[in-house]
C-alpha cells in the first residue's frame, strides 16, 4: 500500500462516483459496477456449460452444480482485479479461482468449468450481458421521461412563447411544441435502444481464434466421432444454445477482431444521452434569471450555491449536460477499437472495456436524472407571454411582411418592415405604433386589423398540429407496446 494514499481510499472506495455525480448512486451505476461485471462474467461461464450440457457433453449435474455456485459473493473481486493484471484481463485470474470454488464444493464438475472457451467468449458475453441489463433500466427510464413529456405537451399545446433562433426571439411557437419535439426524439431513442437490444446483443463464441476448434474437439471426444462427422453444424448449435442460455442473440460468425456491435452499441448510447442533453440545454436557456420560463423541480439541498444563497442552479439538467458531452467522446473511441487487428487484438479490445462501462452508466445516469427533472419541471406561461411581449410586436414582423408581400412585392415588403423594425429598436416604441405612421401601411390596414395582425397568437403556424401530431404518434405507440 502506497504511504502516500490514506488507507480509507484502498480499494472500496475507488471511483465512488465523486467525480461523476450524474451517475453516482443511480440503478445504471449498480448494473455496470465491478461485482455487476464479475456475475456477468459467471453467467457467461454458466451459460457456456448448460449450453453445452443441452447438446450432451456436459453431464447435467455437472451444469446445475457450476451454475449454482456462479455468484459472485463467493469469489474475492479485488484479489480478482488485481491477477487480472497478469494476463492483461480479469477471466484468466476468474477461470482459475471459479475451477478451485467448484473442486472444492462440487468437485466432480470442475473439468467442465469453461470447457474449450477462450477469455474473449467470456468477457465479450458478460459485456453484452451488462449491457442489456442497462439497457432495460434505461429504456425504462426513457419510457417514463416520455410520459412526463406527453403530459407537457398536451398540457402547453397552446402555451405561448417566443422561439429563438441563434439566441435571440424569432417568430412565436407554443411550449407544446417544444415539449413535442423532446417527446419525438426520446421515443426514437428508446425505439432503437430497444431494438438493439433485442435485436443485436451477440454472445461471443469462437474459441481461441474464432474458429471454435477447443468446442468442437471436445464434443468429438465426447462421441468418439471423427472430427469432420461432428464438426458439421455443432458449431451453429452450440452457439444458438449459448445464445438462449444467456439471454442474448447469436451472431453469425465469432466477432473478436470485428468489434461493430460495440461500436454500434456506443454510438446509440450517444445518440441517447444527446437528445437527453437537449432537453437539459433547453431548460438551462429558459432557467435563466432573465428568462426565467421553466424552473427545475425543487428538493433539499438541490442547485445550492457554495458561495451565494440565493441561488437555485439549474442542478439536475446541468449533470444531464455533463454526461452529453462525456458520452460521444467515449463513443469514439469505441469506434477507433474496430481497428482490430488479426483474429484477437493487443490492445484494442482491452481498450474498449472502461470507454463502454462510462457510455451505459453515463447515459443509465442521464436518462435517470432527466426523468426527474421533465417529471416536475415547473412552467411559466405568464413568463413566457411576458418575454413574447418583449420586443413590442417585432417578434411578428415576418408576418407583417408576408401580408404585404402581395401588394407591394416581396422585396419592398421586406423592406418596409426591415425599416419599421429597425426604427422601433432604436426608438422604444411598439411596431404596432412604427406602423400607425406608414402611409403603405394604413392605407391597406385599419387599426383592428393591425392589432389582429400583430398579435403573436395568431402566427404560431402549424404549432399546434405538430404537436398533436406528435401526440398522436406517441399514443400509437403505446397502443402497439400494448400499454
Amino acid at each position: 500500500m502506497s504511504a502516500n494514499v490514506p488507507p480509507s481510499l484502498l480499494p472500496d472506495a475507488i471511483d465512488a462516483g465523486l467525480l461523476s455525480p450524474v451517475r453516482a448512486g443511480t440503478p445504471a451505476e449498480a448494473a455496470t459496477s465491478d461485482g455487476a461485471w464479475l456475475q456477468a462474467l459467471l453467467d457467461a461461464e454458466a451459460a457456456l456449460v448448460r449450453a453445452q450440457a443441452s447438446l450432451g457433453n456436459v453431464p447435467a449435474e455437472a451444469a446445475e452444480a457450476i451454475t449454482a455456485l456462479a455468484r459472485a459473493d463467493l469469489l474475492d473481486l479485488r484479489e480478482l482485479a488485481v491477477l487480472s493484471r497478469g494476463a492483461a484481463n480479469p477471466v484468466v485470474a476468474l477461470v482459475q479461482a471459479f475451477t478451485a470454488l467448484v473442486a472444492d464444493k462440487a468437485p466432480y464438475a470442475a473439468d467442465y468449468v469453461h470447457r474449450g472457451s477462450t477469455s474473449q467468449d467470456i468477457f465479450d458475453t458478460a459485456l453484452m450481458l451488462v449491457a442489456g441489463r442497462t439497457l432495460d433500466i434505461l429504456v425504462a427510464d426513457l419510457e417514463g421521461i416520455a410520459e412526463s413529456l406527453r403530459a407537457l405537451a398536451g398540457e402547453h399545446t397552446r402555451t405561448l412563447m417566443a422561439g429563438r433562433t441563434l439566441a435571440l426571439h424569432a417568430v412565436p411557437t407554443t411550449f407544446g411544441l417544444k415539449a413535442a419535439g423532446w417527446l419525438a426524439a426520446v421515443c426514437d431513442a428508446a425505439d432503437r435502444l430497444r431494438e438493439l437490444r433485442a435485436e443485436r446483443l451477440v454472445v461471443q463464441l469462437g474459441g481461441a481464434a474464432g474458429t471454435l476448434a477447443g468446442y468442437v474437439e471436445y464434443e468429438r471426444l465426447h462421441r468418439g466421432a471423427r472430427q469432420e462427422t461432428v464438426a458439421e453444424g455443432y458449431a451453429a448449435r452450440l452457439t444458438a444454445r449459448f445464445a438462449a442460455e444467456a439471454g442474448l442473440c447469436a451472431p453469425v460468425l465469432p466477432w473478436h477482431s470485428h468489434r461493430a456491435p460495440i461500436a454500434a452499441l456506443a454510438a446509440e448510447l450517444a445518440l441517447a444521452t444527446g437528445v437527453l442533453g437537449k432537453i437539459a440545454v433547453d431548460v438551462q436557456s429558459l432557467a435563466r434569471t432573465e428568462t426565467s420560463e421553466v424552473a427545475e423541480p425543487a428538493a433539499a439541498g438541490r442547485g445550492v450555491s457554495s458561495a451565494m444563497p440565493q441561488k437555485r442552479n439549474p442542478a439536475l439538467a446541468t449533470l444531464i449536460r455533463s454526461a452529453a458531452l462525456q458520452v460521444p467522446a467515449y463513443a469514439g473511441v469505441l469506434t477507433h477499437t474496430m481497428l482490430s487487428e488479426d483474429e484477437r487484438s493487443a490492445g484494442a479490445w482491452h481498450a474498449e472495456w472502461q470507454p463502454l462501462r462510462e457510455c451505459l452508466r453515463l447515459a443509465g445516469g442521464a436518462a435517470h436524472t432527466a426523468r426527474e427533472l421533465v417529471a416536475g419541471l415547473e412552467v411559466s406561461p405568464e413568463r413566457m407571454r411576458a418575454n413574447l411581449d418583449l420586443t413590442g410586436g417585432l417578434i411578428v414582423s415576418e408576418r407583417l411582411a408576408a401580408v404585404l408581400a402581395p401588394a407591394l412585392g416581396k422585396a419592398a415588403a421586406k423592406a418596409v418592415m426591415s425599416r419599421a423594425s429597425l426604427v422601433a429598436a432604436a426608438s422604444g416604441l411598439s411596431l404596432a405604433e412604427i406602423l400607425s405612421r406608414d402611409d403603405a401601411i394604413t392605407d391597406r390596414f385599419d387599426a383592428q386589423d393591425l392589432q389582429r395582425l400583430l398579435d403573436p397568437a395568431g402566427y404560431t403556424g402549424a404549432a399546434g398540429e405538430l404537436t398533436e401530431q406528435a401526440l398522436r404518434r406517441y399514443a400509437g405507440r403505446r397502443r402497439e407496446a400494448g400499454a
